[in-house]
């Protein structure tokens, strides 16, 4: 769903617009708020889960209007989202990371203060590991990043978990032809009634039932339109993600040692996908990273509480890029 000023939608997100830009021959679609760039401040870069759209962060843009400029964009292999998928293999972490670099480029964006949320918390790290010199700031959003692991699980993922993502996607493509509709229907069964999934092995922590109006009855329109067939592109996202959490660790490792952007991490402390022995173990790692925790908020603190989100970003932000 696209709109020359998302006004038309809702009236809190008045002054954000649909736009599209050429990346290599590919169209891509992002959201950008209409407040006055300043050649002094960086751009808000907002990364969605790339499972998911832009559009997700609607909310936040709206909260962010006032103070930033922010732009949010669709990533290649979206499920519900507008930008083109040039071929699977685009849709993968790995893939991502050029797009964004490219992205950035298409823009002429200088320098930005990218926001990753959940997978793409993964992209925007690598992203600022490989081109520092565009990154003023970096906040990962309760990310997906490596857990602390074993010496005994390292071992063991390093062979029969290599071995199991190796049969996963294929299988999962599979079972996708034959119960995508389904999983669409539960997806909206789910955005029809957020409280429904409180309590049960799919909650990701925290209270959906926060979400305004406006962003579940958007996400549930763009559920509705969404074509099974691009469920597959999930199966990408996922696959390649895992790798990199479990078997690949190495360079996401590296990255985290090295990464010299000023990093802000934020973390839902109800979060059933991101645990406490994760967040100890990463700043147990970058002591200096700032991190605030949410409280009472699962793994989508841009849906939960996007003005508390807005307010510890900006906040957070003012002293660190103006000093720079």
């Amino acid at each position: 769903m696209q709109y020359t000023d998302w006004g038309e939608r809702a009236a809190r997100w008045s002054g954000i617009r649909s736009e599209t830009v050429d990346v290599h021959g590919t169209k891509v679609h992002y959201l950008v708020s209409d407040q006055t760039r300043t050649s002094e401040m960086p751009v808000h870069l907002l990364v969605p889960n790339p499972a998911n759209s832009a559009s997700n962060w609607l909310d936040v843009l709206a909260e962010l209007r006032p103070d930033t400029h922010a732009i949010a964009v669709d990533l290649p292999g979206t499920i519900a989202g507008h930008t083109a998928l040039p071929n699977r293999r685009a849709a993968s972490i790995d893939s991502n990371v050029l797009f964004l670099r490219d992205f950035v480029d298409a823009l002429e964006l200088d320098r930005v203060v990218v926001h990753g949320w959940s997978a793409g918390g993964m992209i925007s790290l690598l992203f600022a590991d490989q081109a520092p010199e565009r990154v003023a700031g970096l906040i990962l959003v309760v990310p997906a990043l490596p857990p602390p692991l074993s010496a005994r699980e390292a071992r063991l993922w390093q062979t029969l978990g290599r071995a199991g993502l190796a049969v996963v996607a294929p299988v999962a493509l599979v079972l996708l032809r034959t119960s995508g509709r389904r999983i669409l229907a539960a997806q909206l069964r789910v955005l029809d009634d957020p409280a429904s999934i409180a309590g049960s092995k799919w909650s990701t922590g925290g209270d959906l039932t926060r979400m305004s109006d406006e962003i579940a009855g958007l996400m549930r329109d763009e559920m509705s339109a969404v074509e099974p067939t691009r469920l597959g592109n999930a199966v990408t996202v996922y696959v390649s993600l895992l790798s990199l959490m479990f078997v690949r660790r190495r360079p996401v490792l590296e990255a985290m040692r090295r990464v010299a952007s000023p990093t802000l991490l934020v973390w839902g402390d109800e979060d059933r996908l991101t645990p406490p022995s994760s967040i100890d173990d990463w700043t147990g790692q970058r002591p200096d990273w700032n991190l605030v925790a949410l409280p009472r908020v699962g793994h989508a603190p841009p849906l939960e509480v996007p003005a508390d989100y807005a307010r510890t970003v900006i906040d957070w932000c003012g002293p660190r890029l103006h000093d720079r």
